[in-house]
């Protein structure tokens, strides 16, 4: 069930029927680390400028803001699940809805989610999962824990967000819950192979698009599987 799953949404992804989404998710994804990292680095700029650390050599304020620039770039890794949860939460219907059409022919599509709802969804486990990482990024000097940390706290919040917005457009969420809460032992599996992606640099911004078209796959076998026999 896992691993089909996970084939058919890497397929998937690169596939022309979603290459347009990929695209548009991807400059999406980027584009909120931009900005993220840009405006962290001008405030601290500000900071320096407003407070800095060698009145009588300015080379050393600016050498001081660029090496913490450069490492805001770590420090965003650890936050990349915050930005995929916004994504997404904002391209959740129209992903979803191209899986479910492209390999669920036959099967109703899901109701789609109101894009107001589905952000809000979004920014509240970006919200859950930017408390989670930066209580890792705090063991970031601890070696092997933080990166478990990381891996075991993200390994949850994908598998729950990711599942529950996918099986969202075909029960109540409630419902949703309860069904994640009966299978949690694979979708918790699930979400492991997504943490794991996010560790690997550039295929982790493959992450939002993936983490959708894989939980809907994940979804309609589990649905099925309940399913009374004939």
């Amino acid at each position: 069930m896992l691993l089909p799953s996970a084939y058919a949404a890497f397929r998937q992804v690169l596939s022309p029927e979603l290459r347009g989404l990929f695209w548009r998710t991807l400059g999406f994804t980027l584009l909120l680390i931009g900005l993220l990292w840009y405006g962290l680095t001008q405030l601290l700029a500000y900071i320096v400028t407003a407070h800095p650390v060698s009145a009588d050599y300015p080379v050393v304020n600016t050498a001081l803001v660029f090496l913490a620039g450069a490492g805001l770039l770590v420090g965003l890794f650890y936050i990349l699940p915050v930005t995929s949860a916004l994504v997404a939460g904002f391209f959740l219907d129209e992903a979803a809805l191209a899986v479910e059409r492209t390999d669920f022919p036959a099967d109703p599509p899901g109701q789609p989610i109101s894009l107001g709802k589905s952000i809000a969804y979004g920014l509240r486990f970006a919200g859950l999962a930017l408390l989670v990482n930066l209580a890792a990024l705090m063991l970031i000097l601890v070696p092997g824990v933080n990166i478990f940390a990381f891996f075991a706290a993200n390994a949850y919040l994908l598998s729950r967000e990711y599942f529950e917005m996918a099986a969202g457009r075909f029960r109540p969420m409630a419902e949703a819950a309860r069904l994640r809460r009966e299978n949690r032992g694979t979708i918790l599996a699930a979400g492991a192979i997504l943490a794991g992606l996010v560790l690997i640099p550039i295929v982790n911004l493959l992450i939002p698009l993936f983490g959708i078209a894989f939980m809907v796959h994940l979804h309609k076998r589990i649905a099925a599987r309940r399913l009374p026999a004939l």
